[in-house]
């Protein structure tokens, strides 16, 4: 077996439970917002992402140093990136209290055994790698439309339209307002009422939130995929769209004139969505809370670093999805590539969903 040097992690990861960010006109519990607030990061949310910093310091205990280290630009071991909502930021200061337990020379309060980690973030009207679907795109709007048009899409969507018309009856909603991203929040508050033990309201069955997951997954799927899918994904292929400057950043730190080793970005399940749908390798599903994807990346043993960079294929990349706290990662292969696929490779596989200006293009 070829040894392998460990010498980048990057990281892609959906927020923990939260607090509805709506709720239907006859929804029974909008107290909750008055007591909790919109779309806020709950104790079970905060327990899933502490875990998942758990894990992540497990997985990297040999890469990562005990103690959160920053000494300036460029010499710093994470870099860790979040949409500017709520309960992603939220999110990313809980993982980050997991992956970064106190040291005895760190704690400040023997009753508070926390410590301010930064968290990066820029607004969502700004926002075209994390926060999708990006909105502010004519030529994304267009295709969009093209697709719910699409005989494919109308094919597999005929078998929703009278259950459609039973949550427009049922939650209070128009019909004609039951958008792709109400029926994803619509599913997030039933969702979250079940979970924390909220009386659901009669109609809302077990078989009819099922329904609704996969009308969801469906409508997740038109989005991203269906028809068009390599312009899509150019242009809401999410932090994919970073990879073209990923390649200096690993030139720098195989030359040794950066000490980063990782970058965590705490999103949303539609970026992950994306980013799989970019790579083909989505399974259909929505991603559960606190679920990640991961790039790693290796220097095969033999290989030596030169002018020519990564010209003999030495470096490659594994890719990983966690979507079950209680099993390990499942491997996932780019196709065209084996599962340890050759960094040069990998970025050919991928070029024709990359792009240098999406402003330009969009």
């Amino acid at each position: 077996v070829t040894q392998k040097q460990f010498h980048l992690f990057y990281q892609v990861f959906c927020h923990g439970d939260h607090t509805p960010q709506e709720f239907f006109p006859t929804d029974k519990h909008k107290e909750i917002a008055r007591q909790q607030g919109y779309g806020q990061l709950t104790k079970l949310g905060t327990q899933q992402q502490y875990e998942l910093g758990q894990y992540i310091r497990r997985r990297y205990s040999h890469f990562l140093s005990l103690a959160y280290k920053h000494f300036f630009l460029f010499f710093l071991q994470i870099y860790v990136q979040s949409t500017d909502c709520d309960h992603t930021l939220m999110s990313a200061q809980a993982s980050l209290a997991g992956l970064y337990p106190l040291t005895e020379g760190q704690i400040w309060n023997p009753r508070i055994l926390w410590q301010p980690i930064p968290v990066h973030t820029m607004p969502l009207s700004h926002d075209n790698l994390l926060y999708l679907p990006f909105s502010h795109c004519p030529k994304y709007k267009e295709l969009l439309r093209e697709t719910f048009a699409t005989r494919d899409f109308q094919r597999q969507f005929k078998h929703y339209k009278q259950f459609m018309k039973f949550l427009a009856t049922h939650t209070g909603y128009p019909l004609k307002k039951l958008t792709t991203e109400r029926i994803w929040k619509l599913s997030d508050t039933l969702q979250y009422e079940d979970i924390n033990n909220y009386t659901l309201p009669v109609w809302a069955t077990h078989g009819v939130r099922t329904k609704l997951i996969k009308l969801s997954e469906l409508l997740l799927q038109a989005e991203f995929g269906f028809h068009k899918q390599i312009q899509k994904s150019r242009l809401q292929g999410g932090k994919l769209n970073s990879l073209p400057h990923l390649k200096p950043k690993v030139r720098a730190i195989i030359f040794n004139r950066a000490l980063i080793k990782g970058f965590l970005c705490s999103q949303h399940a539609a970026t992950i969505a994306a980013l799989q749908m970019a790579l083909n390798v989505f399974n259909g599903k929505l991603p559960p809370h606190s679920a990640c994807h991961f790039f790693e990346l290796y220097q095969e043993k033999n290989g030596q670093v030169s002018a020519s960079f990564t010209a003999n294929m030495q470096y490659t990349i594994e890719m990983y999805y966690r979507n079950d706290s209680l099993r390990e990662p499942h491997p996932l292969t780019l196709p065209g590539c084996k599962f340890r696929c050759p960094l040069e490779r990998f970025t050919h596989l991928v070029s024709p969903i990359l792009i240098q200006s999406w402003t330009r293009e969009c």
